[in-house]
């Protein structure tokens, strides 16, 4: 009876051997290619170190998670509710920022606004797209001042407020 020569790689692949991809992925990419597949694999996790660490900040310019939070809530009507697993803060029930996690907070303003942040304090701030809609800037809080992040607060707050609160 025939046998196919074929047959026993295939069965071989079938069962995870890694020798039979190998030997595929060098006729498919080449030998070139299969060094750097192999020289990624082989590269230990990245380790933290002084050199690769982040830029630190000045606590003058550093706003903490405490103090965004106290920022919010110093709005009229402004409350703390969750979102998510996430802190929100709203006004008539309307969510205009979020405390994303320690480092960063979302102020959702309109897309005027989201854009003059960004440009007035890029370091600080970037666009947060939610699918094709701009839905709100991303504030890191380790590179904003207070006096910013407060604008922005206080502006996203009036977005969100019922007129009978912004006229009194």
């Amino acid at each position: 009876m025939f046998r196919n020569p074929f047959r026993r790689r295939v069965e071989a692949s079938r069962h995870g051997s890694r020798r039979i991809g190998l030997a595929r992925a060098r006729k498919v990419i080449g030998p070139a290619s299969l060094l750097r597949i192999a020289q990624k694999r082989a590269s230990p996790a990245p380790v933290f170190s002084p050199l690769n660490a982040p830029p630190r900040y000045s606590a003058a310019v550093a706003v903490s998670p405490d103090e965004a939070r106290s920022l919010a809530l110093s709005l009229p009507e402004a409350v703390e509710l969750d979102h998510h697993g996430r802190p929100s803060f709203r006004v008539g029930g309307r969510i205009f920022a979020t405390l994303w996690n320690e480092r960063r907070m979302n102020v959702m303003l309109d897309e005027g606004g989201i854009l003059t942040a960004v440009e007035t304090a890029p370091d600080a701030c970037e666009k947060v797209w939610w699918g094709r809609r701009l839905a709100a800037v991303g504030v890191t809080l380790l590179r904003a001042e207070r006096d910013f992040l407060s604008e922005l607060l206080s502006d996203a707050w009036e977005q969100k407020a019922l007129k009978r609160l912004i006229s009194s």
